[in-house]
């Protein structure tokens, strides 16, 4: 079954592979593993294929082994010293080892048409601030949600909207994130993301810089 998502004004997608960025930690709540499995269930609903770090560790274990153990399809994409470290999980449909964290997420946003966060510590972070970015500059107009358990991102999001308030990030792209704690809601509003225009916020800043 392939999931489409609509926007006005542009060519259907699918949204076959979703990247999954989550900690390689297991956390001290119980609800982390639950809300990792209820993901994972989802996307075998669905029928969409998880791509991941690639760990046998944490958060990250629970997520894929819940898809493989009902022969859900899981990419994982892992650094090759990371490997060597014995991380790597051994029993996925696939997993490619690169050389680098940068080329980690360079094939992640490649490969993948949507991206969750879960919680997770500062990879998670950094790959989110990645991808956040991305989105920002129109290197790809891919859809980013976080899942949003136990209100784990609630002081990044304020931080965000601190931001804002300083004039450092434009509102529409703090708005261009997609914030749920269901799983089923945050995959429909995955769907139905629409990218943020370039044109006017680049306008807009090279206005401001003018007035200086």
């Amino acid at each position: 079954m392939q999931i489409l998502y609509f926007c006005q004004n542009s060519e259907i997608e699918f949204m076959n592979r979703i990247c999954v960025f989550c900690g390689s930690s297991m956390g001290f709540r119980g609800s982390y593993k639950i809300m990792a499995v209820k993901l994972a269930e989802q996307f075998l609903k669905e029928n969409i294929t998880l791509i991941y770090g690639g760990a046998n560790v944490g958060i990250m274990k629970i997520l894929a082994d819940t898809m493989l153990k009902y022969n859900g399809e899981v990419i994982g994409i892992m650094p090759k010293n990371l490997v060597e470290k014995e991380v790597a999980h051994n029993n996925l449909t696939k997993l490619i080892v690169v050389d680098s964290m940068q080329e980690r997420k360079r094939l992640m946003a490649e490969m993948s048409d949507a991206f969750i966060a879960l919680p997770g510590g500062f990879g998670t972070f950094d790959e989110l601030a990645e991808m956040l970015t991305f989105n920002q500059l129109r290197i790809h107009d891919k859809p980013l949600g976080l899942l949003n358990v136990e209100n784990y991102f609630i002081n990044l999001l304020l931080f965000f909207d601190h931001a804002v308030n300083e004039g450092f990030v434009r509102k529409e792209h703090r708005d261009n994130i997609i914030v749920e704690n269901s799983v089923e809601t945050l995959l429909k509003n995955l769907k139905a993301y629409c990218p943020v225009k370039m044109e006017k916020w680049i306008k807009d800043i090279k206005a401001e810089s003018n007035l200086h």
